[in-house]
């Protein structure tokens, strides 16, 4: 068993595709993947709307990442790149 989580959210007007891989990217290369818990994620984009997909060993190990993560400089410029009140996070139990 473990957390498929999924964000989705579109851009804030002003950023550019660009500017939020090149700030996706150090997100996935410096702050997700030394934490306890991480097994993958993935982004991807449909038309204007963006989805981040994070796989997790548990939930606890979801949220203390969440919690670890709250105002560090790289997660709070990726909330910012979002349109306002366009992020959505849930997650999901894997039945398998």
């Amino acid at each position: 068993m473990s957390i498929v989580e999924i964000t989705t959210f579109r851009l804030a007007e002003g950023v550019g595709d660009d500017s939020f891989l090149a700030l996706d990217r150090r997100i996935q290369t410096e702050l997700v993947p030394n934490q306890k818990g991480f097994l993958r994620r993935t982004t991807a984009r449909h038309g204007d709307e963006w989805l981040v997909v994070t796989l997790w060993a548990s939930d606890a190990e979801a949220a203390a990442f969440q919690r670890a993560v709250e105002g560090h400089p790289l997660q709070v410029e990726f909330e910012q790149s979002a349109e306002a009140g366009t992020m959505h996070l849930t997650r999901y139990t894997t039945l398998d």
